[in-house]
């Protein structure tokens, strides 16, 4: 039985679904300059939507034919794992492989296989007493370097924005970043306070999905929206 987060592979015809290959495509159109090889999703809070966005994501760049990593890069309260239906091993997972890195040595042990065609899973290990250190250190970007050679893509599951600086870290590391946000739910002061910290940081918003909009008071779905949403002020 599939897990009931991935939509897009439970109810392929679904708006949902449909939304979720039109966010695949407008990434595409935002990155027509350069070869995609990292993305990750961000949120300005928790609650948000974005590991369930960001799983569905997943499946759509691998239903496209892309050998796709997921990485839960959300250290603190990782969800991926549980959405994948996969387990989260205390000697194995993104928090172990960054700290036990070396070039050459096998991955086995770290990532997961998922029944889900094209997808591997990274989950989170356990949560590190120093999730920022260990996020900009040196031995992650030798890691995503040597995890780009092997994969199509890299989709990132990023900690919220707002009171951690995990995301910010890692977006230098990007291709794409994306920011989901939650209808009725995020506040406008806090999406211009996210604005504010990635443009102190100098690193551009490629989009925001808006997840959880009614649809003819039935369900939800997630919509994407390009830059333009921030103005031409944006970085």
């Amino acid at each position: 039985m599939k897990n009931k987060d991935l939509i897009i592979t439970k109810s392929p015809k679904s708006l949902f679904a449909e939304s979720i290959r039109s966010i695949r495509t407008n990434i595409a159109f935002a990155s027509l300059d350069n070869k995609t090889k990292i993305i990750i999703n961000t949120s300005p809070e928790a609650a948000d939507g974005k590991s369930f966005v960001t799983a569905n994501l997943a499946v759509a760049y691998a239903q496209e034919g892309k050998k796709v990593l997921l990485v839960d890069a959300d250290l603190r309260r990782g969800r991926q794992h549980d959405i994948f239906g996969v387990m989260n091993v205390t000697s194995g997972g993104y928090s172990n492989l960054m700290l036990n890195y070396r070039e050459g040595m096998d991955y086995s042990k770290y990532i997961v296989s998922t029944k889900e065609k094209n997808i591997d899973l990274l989950p989170t290990g356990p949560t590190p007493p120093n999730p920022v250190e260990l996020l900009g250190s040196e031995n992650n970007k030798k890691l995503l370097e040597q995890l780009k050679k092997k994969y199509d893509l890299i989709i990132m599951d990023c900690a919220p924005i707002i009171g951690l600086s995990d995301a910010l870290i890692l977006a230098t590391l990007s291709d794409i970043n994306i920011l989901t946000v939650s209808c009725k739910k995020t506040k406008m002061e806090n999406l211009e306070r996210v604005k504010k910290l990635f443009d102190q940081s100098n690193i551009k918003i490629a989009g925001v999905i808006l997840n959880k909009a009614q649809v003819s008071g039935n369900g939800y779905y997630s919509y994407y929206y390009t830059n333009e949403y921030y103005g031409e002020g944006s970085k």
